[in-house]
C-alpha cells in the first residue's frame, strides 16, 4: 500500500498508518519510524502525539475497536434473533478483505495484550460489551444460560477467525458462513426447547 503523503498529521492518520503496516507485515514490524514512514510525516510528528509506541498502539486499537464495535451495533438493529447475531458475528470473521485486515491486526493486539495492560484493559472492554449485546439478544428469547451460551458463541468465532488466519484454505469465506449460521442455530435451538439444553427433553 502506497504510504499516505499529508501535510499535516493528526492521531487517526497515524492509526491508519499503524493499522496498514500490522495488517501487511505485522504489529512488531510497526515501530515509530515505520509509521511515520507509512504516513508520510517525520518522526518527530508522531512523538508530538504519542510519547511513547504503547500510547500510539493503544489509540489504534481503540480506534479500530470504535469502528468495529459500530458496525455491531448497526449491522443487527431491527432484526429478528438469528438475523440480528449472524450480521454482527460475522463483522469478526475474515470473509472479505477488510475483515480479514481486522482480524489480522485484531489478532496481533491480543498477543500484544498479553504484556500490555492498557490493551488488556480495550480487550477486555471491548469483549465485555460484544457478549453483553450477544447476551441480551438471548435473553430476550428466553434461552437458558444466555450469559455462557454467549460466551461460548463469541469464543467459537473468535476461534474460526484465528483458524481462518492460520489456514485460510481450510476456512474459506463460505465454511466460515456456514459454521457461523450451523452455531447460531444450534445455540437458539435451546432458546425453543430449554428442556433440550439440560438433556430432559424426549
Amino acid at each position: 500500500m502506497p504510504e499516505r503523503r499529508k501535510s499535516s498529521t493528526s492521531p487517526d492518520l497515524l492509526a491508519a498508518a499503524l493499522f496498514d503496516v500490522a495488517a501487511e507485515s505485522g504489529l512488531e514490524n510497526a515501530s515509530v519510524r515505520e509509521v511515520a514512514k507509512r504516513a508520510g510525516v517525520s518522526i518527530g510528528a508522531v512523538q508530538h502525539h504519542f510519547s511513547t509506541k504503547d500510547e500510539m498502539f493503544a489509540f489504534a486499537l481503540r480506534t479500530l475497536v470504535d469502528r468495529l464495535l459500530t458496525r455491531l451495533a448497526e449491522s443487527s438493529a431491527d432484526a429478528d434473533p438469528h438475523t440480528a447475531l449472524f450480521q454482527a458475528l460475522s463483522q469478526l470473521l475474515p470473509l472479505d478483505e477488510q475483515r480479514t485486515r481486522e482480524a489480522h491486526v485484531l489478532a496481533a493486539f491480543a498477543v500484544r495484550a498479553a504484556t500490555s495492560e492498557p490493551l488488556s484493559e480495550i480487550r477486555r472492554t471491548t469483549l465485555f460489551t460484544i457478549r453483553t449485546g450477544i447476551s441480551t439478544v438471548l435473553i430476550g428469547i428466553g434461552t437458558p444460560e444466555a450469559e455462557t451460551r454467549a460466551a461460548l458463541l463469541l469464543s467459537t468465532v473468535n476461534g474460526l477467525a484465528l483458524d481462518a488466519l492460520g489456514s485460510p484454505a481450510m476456512y474459506p469465506p463460505q465454511y466460515l458462513d456456514h459454521a457461523l449460521e450451523t452455531q447460531i442455530r444450534l445455540t437458539l435451538h435451546d432458546a425453543e426447547n430449554p428442556l433440550a439444553s439440560v438433556g430432559l427433553a424426549s
